[in-house]
C-alpha cells in the first residue's frame, strides 16, 4: 500500500514538490498526507483554504492504482525521495521530484556523475568534442556516469559515446513511459537499459510529450550531476536553461568555446563571458576544477592545523560542517545564515589553513 501513496503524490495538482515535502515532514509520512482530515492539513505552513478545496486525494489514489498496474506490467521501478535508492544529489535540490519512475539498473549515487547537453543541431566539431570527452573519461580509474536527455544532437551523441566506451549512462525524459520521444531513439533507450544504464522520468505513464515538460526534465539532468557540460548551444535553448538550473543548485558548469560567428557557439561563449561556466577545452580542465585528477601523482594532504585561531564567522562554518559531515555549500549558507559570497570566502581560507576539504559538486567537509 505504501507504493500507492508514493505514486499518488504524482497525481496531486496545484501543489508542487516543495510544498508536498513540507507537508509530509509536518505530518510525518506520505500515507498521512492522504489519510489526515482536511481541516488538520490547514495547520501545515503553506497550505491554504484554496488548495484544500481543490485537493482531490481520492482521485489521485484511484489513478495511482492504475499506474501501479502499468508499472508492474512494464518492469518500471519507483524511487521516492525518502527511499534509500533515490538520487542523493537530487536531495540537495528543494524542487526535485517527490517520485521518480525509472527502468534499468544504473547507480544513481555513483561517485561521479557528469551531465552533457547541447544543441539538437550538433556540428561535426561538437560531436567530436563530445565523443572525445567521454572517451577520455572512460580511461580514468574511477568511472563517470554520463547523464543527458536522449534528444537529437549532443544528447544522443553523449549516450552513444558512453555505451561505446562502456560507461553507464542515464537518460532523463520529459514524458511518461507509454511513449518515447523522439521515437527514433527508442532503440537507443532499450540499449541504454540493456547495457546497465537507466531511463528516468518524473512523469506518470500516460503523460504526453509537451515542450513545457522539458524544463522539468532539465532540472533532473542538472540535479543528478556533479557538473554540467554544455557542448554547442544557441543563445537561447534548453541547454542554457539546464546550465542556469545547475548554477542555481551550486553545481559546476562548463562550456566548450566556439567561433564568434557560429550560431551554435553563441550560448557557450555567452556562458563563459558572463562567468556562468568554466571554459573547458579537454578533460584536464574538468579534472582541475572538480579535483578529479585521480591519475596524477598523489600529493601529501595538508595536515589540519591543531592550533588555529578562528574568527567567530569561521567557527560557525566549522560548527556547521561538524554537525553534518559532507555538506553542500547551500546548506552551509542556511546553517550559518551567511550569504553565498561570504561562505565561499570563508571556506577558501579554511581550506588554505588545512581545516576544510572540498569535494566535487561544491560539497565540503572537515579535513580529517
Amino acid at each position: 500500500m505504501d507504493r500507492i501513496y508514493k505514486i499518488a503524490v504524482s497525481f496531486i495538482t496545484g501543489f508542487g514538490p516543495v510544498n508536498i515535502k513540507k507537508a509530509i515532514a509536518y505530518i510525518g509520512s506520505v500515507e498521512a498526507f492522504f489519510t489526515e482530515k482536511k481541516q488538520n492539513l490547514l495547520k501545515i505552513p503553506g497550505i491554504g483554504q484554496a488548495f484544500i478545496q481543490k485537493l482531490d486525494r481520492e482521485t489521485a489514489l484511484l489513478q495511482a492504482e492504475e499506474e501501479l498496474k502499468f508499472i508492474e506490467q512494464n518492469e518500471i521501478q519507483i524511487a521516492f525521495y525518502l527511499d534509500a535508492d533515490y538520487p542523493k544529489r537530487l536531495l540537495n535540490c528543494s524542487d526535485s521530484p517527490c517520485t521518480l519512475y525509472y527502468k534499468g539498473n544504473a547507480d544513481f549515487n555513483a561517485s561521479r556523475n557528469i551531465s552533457i547537453v547541447g544543441t539538437r543541431n550538433a556540428s561535426d566539431y561538437g560531436k567530436e568534442q563530445c565523443t572525445k570527452l567521454v572517451k577520455d573519461l572512460s580511461e580514468k580509474s574511477i568511472k563517470s556516469t554520463i547523464i543527458s536527455g536522449l534528444a537529437y544532437g549532443i544528447d544522443i551523441c553523449a549516450h552513444k559515446a558512453a555505451m561505446q566506451y562502456q560507461l553507464p549512462t542515464i537518460a532523463a525524459i520529459g514524458h511518461g513511459f507509454q511513449q518515447m520521444y523522439p521515437a527514433q531513439h527508442r532503440n537507443y533507450a532499450e540499449e541504454i537499459i540493456h547495457k546497465g544504464g537507466a531511463i528516468v522520468s518524473e512523469f506518470t505513464s500516460n503523460s504526453k510529450f509537451d515542450p513545457k515538460n522539458f524544463v522539468r526534465r532539465n532540472r533532473i539532468i542538472a540535479g543528478m550531476s556533479d557538473a554540467t557540460i554544455v557542448i554547442e548551444s544557441a543563445r537561447k535553448g534548453g541547454s542554457l536553461v539546464t546550465a542556469d538550473i545547475a548554477n542555481s543548485y551550486n553545481r559546476d558548469v562548463f562550456a566548450f568555446p566556439g567561433r564568434v560567428s557560429d550560431k551554435y557557439s553563441e550560448g557557450c561563449n555567452f556562458l563563459i563571458k558572463t562567468n556562468q561556466a568554466h571554459l573547458i577545452e579537454n578533460i584536464a580542465d574538468l579534472e582541475y576544477i572538480l579535483g578529479w585528477d585521480d591519475q596524477a601523482p598523489k600529493t601529501k594532504e595538508i595536515q589540519t592545523k591543531l592550533f588555529v585561531e578562528l574568527t567567530k564567522e569561521e567557527e560557525k562554518i566549522i560548527s556547521a560542517l561538524r554537525d553534518t559531515g559532507k555538506t553542500p555549500i547551500d546548506l552551509i549558507c542556511l546553517k550559518s545564515s551567511f550569504p553565498m559570497s561570504k561562505v565561499s570566502s570563508l571556506l577558501l581560507k579554511l581550506e588554505f589553513d588545512g581545516m576544510v576539504k572540498s569535494h566535487p559538486g561544491k560539497i565540503y567537509s572537515l579535513n580529517s
